[in-house]
């Protein structure tokens, strides 16, 4: 159970681009990051307007002298301190990620990424080489999969409590752009603007969160083809899509279906999660993250709650809250930054045998999340055809 004692030597010196007084995700990652002893917010561009920006810095505890007006202002202002933030935190529009995260890791910087990481496997690729070239680490804020009850359900997998995955059902859907975007605010009109969001919106926005945790839960099964059929509802957001579905072949002969959709109208926001083998079945999902229902082939249907000691070690773990309390997201981004604050402690140390066996979301998780855009996008711009997955 992790329970607030220190797990690094010191705290991280850590920096934000973006993630200011106007948008919403930033208090997300401070969230994470402010919340075992890891990491101390001591600089920031906070804000395309500086002045805001700077207000905002003063006001969360940094010094004004370290609220700067561009990531380039900060990259210059810190690298040239003795005690220079470590690590970035890249939490600004889809187009701008590649860009800053490169200028972060030639300076020096560890850089923490919002998804999707970038807009092309080409790209991922190169961070990837710079990243390792310069011996720093890439983390990506798959926020989601902090939930202990996720790392219950990959290790009930591995041990073959389902028997062999048959089907894959995921959903994440929710009604906020079910209207048109006259009068939207900028943090929906640059997500469905090509050259701000990329080659996709929902599939990019909210699909990775899914791809990526089936990844965790389902180590051992890869895509082999898939289908994907995506629409505008909203005419002005074409090419881009909000709404689309996605068939699966895995490597196994598993099939799965994936949906995502912003114009599920009424619906608040939710993802639904259920892995489907040959003795049982699990079910999870975000909207009740302490709950996790194991349905055995003729037996009664179970239900499995957070923090409970007949868990498996892994759940425990990262269990933050204990049996009786609420686990939320909060809690589930905090185990994320912490996971990534403990492989750039141990990349610092030179501890290479700590990381070979470490879990966190890395370059490498970033990357498939780009790669089963690059292959959905491929598969629906041909009419919705099958593709082998590349």
């Amino acid at each position: 159970m992790i329970n607030g004692e220190r797990l690094i030597e010191r705290p991280l010196r850590w920096g934000m681009v973006g993630g200011g007084r106007t948008g919403q995700v930033g208090y997300k990652h401070r969230t994470g990051a402010l919340r075992d002893g890891t990491y101390s917010l001591v600089a920031g561009a906070f804000d395309l307007d500086a002045e805001r920006g700077r207000d905002f810095g003063v006001r969360l505890g940094v010094e004004a002298g370290r609220c700067y007006a561009t990531y380039q202002d900060l990259i210059a202002g810190e690298t040239a301190r003795d005690d220079a933030v470590e690590v970035v935190s890249v939490a600004t529009p889809n187009f701008t990620h590649y860009e800053i995260t490169r200028a972060c890791l030639e300076a020096g910087l560890h850089v923490i990424c919002e998804k999707p990481l970038f807009f092309t496997v080409a790209e991922s690729e190169q961070i990837k080489e710079l990243a390792e070239h310069k011996n720093l680490i890439v983390g990506v804020t798959y926020g989601f999969t902090g939930h202990p009850l996720v790392h219950q359900m990959a290790t009930m997998v591995k041990k073959g409590m389902l028997g062999d995955i048959r089907i894959v059902d995921m959903a994440y859907t929710h009604g906020f752009n079910s209207g048109d975007d006259v009068g939207a605010p900028e943090a929906v009109k640059w997500r469905t603007n090509p050259k701000t969001a990329g080659s996709t919106f929902v599939l990019g926005d909210i699909g990775t969160h899914l791809y990526y945790l089936s990844e965790i839960v389902l180590a051992d099964l890869k895509i082999e083809k898939l289908l994907c059929d995506r629409k505008a509802f909203i005419p002005s957001r074409a090419p881009l899509e909000d709404h689309a579905t996605v068939l699966m072949h895995y490597n196994n002969g598993a099939r799965g279906r994936l949906w995502v959709s912003s114009v599920d109208a009424g619906n608040m926001g939710s993802q639904r999660y259920r892995f489907v083998g040959s003795k049982a079945s699990i079910a999870w999902s975000d909207s009740h993250p302490d709950q996790l229902v194991y349905q055995v082939q003729g037996e009664p249907e179970r239900i499995m709650h957070h923090g409970m000691p007949y868990l498996e070690d892994e759940s425990l773990a990262v269990d933050r809250m204990g049996a009786l309390h609420t686990e939320g997201l909060g809690d589930s981004w905090s185990n994320i930054y912490l996971w990534i604050a403990q492989a750039i402690d141990a990349k610092r140390r030179g501890d290479e045998a700590f990381l070979k066996t470490h879990h966190y979301p890395d370059i490498n998780a970033g990357l498939e999340g780009v790669r089963f855009l690059e292959n959905c996008v491929r598969s629906a711009d041909a009419g919705a055809v099958w593709v082998d997955f590349e």
